[in-house]
């Protein structure tokens, strides 16, 4: 293969077979530094990309900073640096009117929007991560584009990302996309900086992010960018080990996205598995809380590709929260599977053997239909 535009294949071929793609936008390129405002004119032409994207089948979600800079400058503010409170208002202010932004350029498209705020701790605590995942889950399957940023209103030091880079890769970890793109100021990944050394080579393809890519990265240099190159190439690294490739492309341009698809240069961070196996790796490396044990309609559902609802679940046990790992065992005694429930085994004791409609019902309140869904289930 020749190197010199190996990028472009990777770039047609990961765009054609992907079904779920994660695009990162930072406040340099949203917002124009000179006014202190929306670029609307780069925003129109990446809300036509993403129309393309979705016109092909693509399910899209934005992580997207801006809010503070917003904020910033709805407050009059021009200090480049806020104190922690200065910081978490602003974002509240800008905030509303970064999500302004993305419907009105969106909406003109038929492409509705939806806002997602979370933190760090939220990717921790297995009970917020399988919330954010299912909400984020059900919008993609509306045909909602979620527009992802950290609640920076709420979030300290401790429950931080830090960045967006890291966030995005932790969002396309969560769905299980296959593509994470980071639009930065600049084409990928060099050899050494290409505004200091003029003999700079550019790296169109990174198999393992490793020691000797992470020494290559810089930081950033923006008044209004917290992200630099060290950031994105952490991230790629966070979305390869979720099976998820990352492409670093220049984003201050004019349609972005096609530029990528159409061939133009950029840098391609392999993943090293794809997004199913890494999650049924993760899956299998967990211990398991609890038994279940179904009938054979259940069996045969779950091995056709459905979910297990409790309607199928006989009997079970051990004690186990939601987020917890159970082993999934047949009529014979013999293990088909296991997955991630949905319910505690104290809500199990109350819906096992009950159907869909009644689920809500035995429970006092509106639950989830499937006990283990299809996705959170290893055969």
């Amino acid at each position: 293969m020749n190197l010199e535009n190996s990028w472009q294949i990777y770039s047609n071929k990961f765009f054609n077979e992907s079904k779920t793609v994660v695009v990162k936008i930072g406040s340099a390129l949203l917002i124009d530094d000179s006014i202190g405002d929306i670029n609307k004119s780069w925003l129109s032409c990446l809300a036509e990309d993403i129309s393309n994207l979705k016109d092909k089948g693509k399910k899209v979600i934005i992580v997207s900073s801006g809010a503070v800079a917003l904020g910033k400058k709805i407050f009059h503010s021009d200090s480049e640096k806020l104190d922690l409170e200065q910081s978490q208002a602003a974002a509240a202010v800008g905030q509303i009117k970064l999500c302004q932004a993305y419907q009105e350029h969106f909406d003109p498209l038929g492409i509705k929007t939806a806002q997602i705020l979370v933190t760090s701790e939220d990717s921790q605590n297995r009970r917020r991560y399988l919330n954010s995942k299912a909400t984020i889950t059900r919008l993609l399957e509306l045909n909602v584009v979620p527009i992802v940023n950290e609640n920076d209103t709420v979030a300290t030091d401790e429950i931080r990302f830090g960045d967006n880079d890291r966030l995005a890769a932790q969002v396309a970890s969560l769905v299980g996309a296959e593509i994470l793109v980071l639009l930065s100021d600049i084409d990928g990944i060099y050899s050494a900086d290409p505004k200091l050394e003029k003999m700079s080579r550019h790296i169109p393809i990174v198999d393992e992010v490793n020691e000797a890519i992470v020494s290559l990265a810089g930081e950033t240099f923006s008044n209004i960018a917290k992200g630099g190159m060290r950031t994105k190439v952490e991230a790629a690294q966070i979305a390869s080990l979720a099976g998820c490739a990352t492409v670093i492309a220049k984003g201050d341009l004019s349609y972005p996205i096609s530029g990528i698809v159409n061939g133009g240069k950029v840098s391609w961070f392999l993943a090293s598995r794809n997004p199913e196996n890494a999650r049924k790796q993760w899956i299998n490396s967990i211990k398991i809380k609890g038994s279940v044990f179904i009938d054979e309609g259940a069996r045969k559902a779950i091995e056709s590709g459905s979910s297990l609802l409790p309607a199928g679940i006989t009997k079970f046990f051990g004690r186990f929260a939601r987020g917890d790992i159970v082993e999934i065992i047949n009529t014979d005694g013999k293990k088909v599977g296991k997955g991630i429930s949905s319910y505690n085994s104290e809500e199990l004791e109350k819906i096992k053997g009950c159907s869909r409609e009644n689920i809500s019902i035995k429970l006092g309140y509106v639950a989830r239909s499937a006990f283990v869904h299809r996705d959170d289930m290893v055969l």
